[in-house]
């Protein structure tokens, strides 16, 4: 009789940052100046892939464990605004002056946005140690928050995994490994440095925006692959679906481990939901990615515009940059 092993245990520790006690960067701080000089000066600005999706009602988003869908409604139309006068201006002026305004309301994990480190933990402390008893107030977080995380300007990877295995989209639940990684690198003839961020493609922004194939059981990184990648010095990780991580788990003393490494025992923030089909599809494997979050205080997460540019190669006559 075959049996199914048991899954093995994460073994996830909250890290102290080597940057000293007060740090909430983490990994964010091997972005460099001189790093953002150079790829800028390499981006070929002729080019701009948008690598976000559309904020709409009805769009896929997690609900499953009680957060609000996106919502987004009028506080002020053009003909309400004359019938309701609530600046004092009188009809005839509000007649000639068009005004509309809106209201949005979702949960900050909604679309394309970007993990901050306070958003998972482990044994009730966050990354670099800070506690909930110390560090979160009656509304948010004071360590960690999405408005710590500065602009990111630096030359991003894209690991394309569907495309070596030549597939629209890996199956449901597969595990990225380590030889995958390798793989995409060897393919593209390229290397992962420090301060770099590596862009995970599964497929499934494929589906996009169909909920029955863009959310649940994600093909996506398995811990071992997660933690090669930490090894590697990223500043930051980003993928096509909806947790960057391989769904379910594979351990059975956690429930979300890549959360829990990149986050809480590297520092490294997570980019998920990127569309990353047309960088695929034109065969973009090195980028020049720039991306920065809303400045929500003290949030766990925040919506987030990509921009990748292809990079130019380096001049091999010259030393410097073509």
């Amino acid at each position: 009789m075959t049996t199914t092993p048991s899954p093995s245990r994460a073994g996830i520790r909250v890290a102290s940052s080597p940057w000293g006690p007060d740090d909430q960067l983490g990994a964010l701080n091997l972005l460099s100046p001189l790093a953002q000089a150079e790829v800028l000066a390499r981006a070929d600005g002729r080019h701009v892939y948008d690598l976000s999706v559309d904020y709409f009602v009805g769009m896929p988003s997690f609900q499953a464990a009680g957060d609000p869908a996106y919502q987004i409604y009028m506080s002020h139309t053009p003909a309400g605004t004359a019938v309701d006068n609530l600046n004092g201006v009188g009809e005839e002026t509000n007649r000639h002056v068009c005004y509309s305004g809106d209201v949005v309301f979702m949960y900050t994990h909604t679309g394309t946005h970007i993990d901050a480190l306070n958003h998972f933990g482990v044994d009730g402390k966050i990354y670099n140690g800070f506690t909930p008893d110390e560090h979160l107030g009656s509304r948010h977080w004071t360590k960690g928050g999405a408005e710590q995380i500065p602009p990111i300007i630096t030359r991003a990877v894209l690991f394309d995994v569907a495309g070596l295995k030549g597939v629209e989209c890996l199956p449901p639940s597969y595990a990225i490994t380590v030889d995958d990684l390798r793989a995409c690198l060897d393919s593209a003839g390229t290397e992962l440095k420090q301060g770099e961020v590596a862009l995970i493609r599964t497929g499934r922004m494929a589906y996009w925006p169909d909920k029955t194939k863009v959310l649940g059981n994600p093909p996506g990184l398995g811990l071992e692959a997660a933690r090669w990648l930490t090894a590697q010095g990223i500043a930051a990780v980003g993928a096509d679906q909806e947790c960057i991580e391989v769904g379910p788990s594979e351990h059975e003393d956690n429930w979300l481990p890549g959360h829990c490494h990149f986050l809480a025992e590297a520092g490294v923030p997570m980019i998920e939901l990127l569309n990353l089909e047309e960088l695929s599809r034109d065969g973009h494997t090195e980028l020049c990615l720039i991306a920065a979050p809303i400045r929500l205080r003290g949030a766990s997460g925040a919506p987030l515009r990509p921009l990748a540019l292809p990079l130019r190669p380096v001049s091999t006559a010259d030393g410097g940059t073509s």
